[in-house]
Order: structure tokens, then sequence, then C-alpha cells
């Protein structure tokens, strides 16, 4: 079994994701980009006490391409996002 901080990096805040919690109990997560929509559920409900999941939606974002020093052309890693929704309780995020 993976640890949950393994699963979980990071709360993503942004205005859309603040928008979604407040009016729809939806937060966003950076993920591992290896973990499937079960693990992401067990490992939120492990992180934050007193919090039922009722959904999960993964989105795979395609890192950008971007100019290195020269005329070459780099690329920002891909990740994995995740939305969850919460049947039961809320996420403090500050």
């Amino acid at each position: 079994m993976k640890s949950p901080y393994s699963v979980v990096y990071t709360v993503l805040i942004t205005e859309k994701g603040t928008n979604l919690a407040d009016r729809q109990n939806k937060y966003l997560f950076k993920v591992n980009p290896q973990c499937n929509k079960i693990e992401v559920k067990r490992a939120v409900e492990a992180i934050f006490d007193d919090v039922k999941v009722s959904a999960v939606n993964i989105i795979n974002v395609l890192g950008k391409k971007k100019r290195m020093r020269s005329s070459r052309l780099g690329k920002r890693p891909d990740w994995k996002k995740a939305v969850v929704t919460l049947s039961k309780g809320s996420i403090e995020l500050l």
C-alpha cells in the first residue's frame, strides 16, 4: 500500500478551485501520475479527518512547450490533477 502523501502531492489553490470549493464542495489536488481514482480517494480520506469522498475525477494535464535559452524547444513535465467531491466535511485550505 502506498503512503497517502506519495499519492496526493498538494492542494491546488486557484480561482477556479476556490469557486468549486465554495459552491459545489469540490477540491483540486495535484496527484501522482501513476495513481488511480481509488488510491486518491483513500489518500484524501486518510490525510484529512472527518472527510467522506463521494466522487473523484482525474485529468491528465500535458506540459507546455517552452523555449529554452537558445532557439531550442523544451517541454514542462506532464502531471495529473484530481477533482475530489466531498459528501461530508470540508477541507481547511489555509
